[in-house]
Parts: structure tokens; sequence; C-alpha cells
């Protein structure tokens, strides 16, 4: 076999190397050309898997993604020619999570609030914001969540949350909003500028909107003229429209603005190769002789020992901080932008991107057995240790 690969996603030659010969290819170079006399190909979401990309394609029979969303894969266009296709759904959810949770502690204590205390609705209840309402209830948050198609299948109720809301609720009642909605353009709920120019002037004063789902989901234009103007809500921005060519402006305006990086946590990734390498093992019969323990390094810091009397949240921050912190990337972005333009300065902030663990990596060790403190950091997604 020939299987053409990404050159970032990880652990490739551990996983395919056994099945065929692996070949390495920048995503953005990944063209009409490279596919012929190629028999598997995985991507990431940076290459468009469509009609014209697979014109060439004489021997292709599988494609797979790993990452969680599709919108960059032509479904129809691999089921005409009969291509199996796999993708990655919640190999990074964890890490979006961390990423979520990390940029919200900076922010609160940049703007000297506290966390515990803010309501925090979710757009969007799948393998992300299922995970995300799961860990912010377990730490003592206030949350309210919102997912129309979920509403659709199962009722208002829900199956496995305290119920949903609609978004106009969600924009009147709570003080931080959290996107993690994949774009949908067509059917009863399309995503698509979710969050548009109307929705964007309703948030109310103080409002904190992260979007760490799609970059198409939120109207950036819109959302910059009400920062430039009124100045009254914060943003924390992972995704963007138009990416690489991001707004330069939307950049600066942002509380922390981040490359398409949340879910790029080292488990993440090689999990997203290994759910790969799986499906590319059942496609062809044989055996999954390779384990997603194999190819996971012992974490830089295993344990991490509190001392007395640190406050709840404070003892949030620096255990956040010990595994990731979310200002190294906002000022990643922001240098590489400048120096090498705006595209290719968000490209190579993702290539060039730091080995990141993620939080359940980390055992916690406390003096004292505070309960409060034990179900945040649980809460939070650590391993606790206390006496």
């Amino acid at each position: 076999m020939r299987i053409l690969v990404d050159a970032d996603v990880p652990a490739a030659e551990a996983c395919f190397g056994a099945l065929g010969e692996v070949v390495r290819l920048p995503g953005r170079q990944i063209d009409a050309d490279a596919l012929r006399d190629v028999d598997a190909l995985v991507v990431r979401s940076i290459t468009r898997v469509d009609e014209s990309l697979l014109a060439q394609a004489n021997r292709l029979h599988f494609v797979g993604t790993c990452t969680i969303g599709t919108d960059h894969i032509e479904l129809n266009a691999l089921e005409e020619r009969g291509i199996a296709f796999a993708s990655a759904p919640g190999c990074n959810a964890d890490a979006v999570v961390d990423y979520v949770l990390g940029s919200l502690a900076a922010l609160a204590e940049r703007q000297n609030w506290r966390l515990v205390g803010r309501r925090v609705g979710v757009v969007g209840a799948g393998n992300v914001g299922a995970r995300l309402l799961g860990r912010l209830t377990a730490m003592g948050i206030d949350c309210l969540a919102c997912d129309p198609p979920r509403v659709e299948e199962e009722g208002a109720e829900g199956q496995d949350l305290t119920g949903f809301v609609d978004l106009k609720t969600l924009i009147e009642d709570c003080d931080v909003l959290c996107l993690h909605t994949p774009l949908v353009h067509e059917g009863p709920h399309p995503t698509y500028h979710l969050l548009g120019a109307e929705g964007i002037a309703e948030l109310p004063p103080g409002t904190v909107l992260l979007n760490a789902g799609r970059g198409d989901c939120v109207d950036g234009a819109a959302l910059r003229q009400r920062l430039a103007g009124q100045g009254d809500i914060s943003a924390i921005l992972d995704v963007w429209e138009h990416e690489p060519a991001i707004d330069g402006a939307l950049r600066d305006l942002a509380e922390i603005a981040t490359p398409h990086i949340a879910g790029h946590s080292l488990d993440g990734k090689r999990r997203g190769t290994h759910m790969i390498y799986r499906a590319l093992c059942k496609q062809l019969g044989l055996p999954v002789r390779v384990s997603l323990d194999d190819l996971l390094p012992v974490p830089p810091l295993i344990r991490l020992a509190l001392g007395s009397g640190l406050a709840a949240e404070e003892a949030l921050r620096l255990c956040l901080r010990a595994v990731h912190d979310v200002r190294r990337d906002h000022d990643s972005l922001l240098r590489e932008s400048r120096r090498q333009g705006m595209a290719k300065g968000f490209d190579a902030c993702r290539a060039t991107y730091p080995l990141r663990r993620e939080f359940a990596t980390l055992e916690v060790a406390l003096p004292e057995a505070d309960e409060r403190l034990v179900a945040m950091l649980r809460g939070a997604g650590f391993r606790v240790a206390a006496s």
C-alpha cells in the first residue's frame, strides 16, 4: 500500500508503517497530482477532500481525517467512488475542554473575577460540549446548554444533561458563552453565522464569548465592530473565519487569540491518529497491533504537590498552567503573525506547536482533604491525591 499522510499527523510511521509505504506532505500541498497511485489518504482539517482533489485518485480506497469535524470532507464524492471514510470524533475533546478552562481562568485572573459564581452557556452539547458541561458542573459552576438537534432527538430534558434552552436564553442569562458546534450550512439547524450581527449586538455588557468550535459559526466582522465600538464584551477566539488569513484587527481586539490549537494536545493528536489507524485496519481486515499507550510518552510533569493555605481558584490556576499556559499560545500567534504575515504565521504556530499534555496526565497532591478544592480539581480533570 501507499499511504499519503499530512506531515503534521503524529506517529504516522508507528501506526501505518507496517501496513505499507508512508508518504508525508504538508496538508496545504496535498493536491490532485499527489493522490495518483495512492491507496489511503490521512488528512487534518486544512486539507479539503472534494471532487477536484479526487480527480486523479486512481487507486484510492480509504480516506481518514484525524479530526472531530468533517466539514472539509465532501462525503458524497467519496461515496460515489466507493471510497471508505473514517473520522476521529472525540479524539481531542478533552484537550479542547482543557483549553476552555485554562482560557477562562486566565481571563478571570486578568479581569479580576471568579470563575465559580459565573453562569456558563454552552452551545453544542456533542463530544466537546457535553464534556465541558460535565466538568463545569463537577467544579460547582452553574451551566446552561443549547443544542437544537439534540432537543429534536431527545426532547428538551435531554438524556444525560439537566435540560436544554434556546440560544436567546443563553445570550440573555449567561455570563460566559462557549461555542462548540460543527459547521452546518444547510438543513433545519444551520450553524453558519449562528451568532450573527443580531446575536452579537444582544450580548449583555460584560459577556465573555469563547469560540473553540468553528470560525464560521460567528460573524467575525460583527464581533470586531462590537469589540472596537462599545468594547464592553470580551472574546476568546481559537477558531476564525478565513483561516489561515484571519482578521488581524479582530485578533488584536480578542483578549485571548490562538491559532486553532485548542485540541492540539499530544494525547489528542495521537489518539486521533490511532483511531484512523484502527479504522484502516478494520477496512483491510487486519488486526490492530499498535496500542494507544505505545504512542504516548511519559508526561514531563507527573505529579504536583500543593502547599496549604491556597484559595481554591488560585490552586486551580497553578495546576492549569503547570500543564498548559494558554497565554503562551496567544503570544505566539501575535509574534509569528507580525513576523511572517498573518497566513504564514498562523500556519507556523500550528506546525511548530510544542508538546502539550492533557490535565488527566497530572496527579495533584494536597496537604489536607479540602473537599471543595478536591471537587474543583477533580472536576477540572486532574487526578487528586488528598491526605
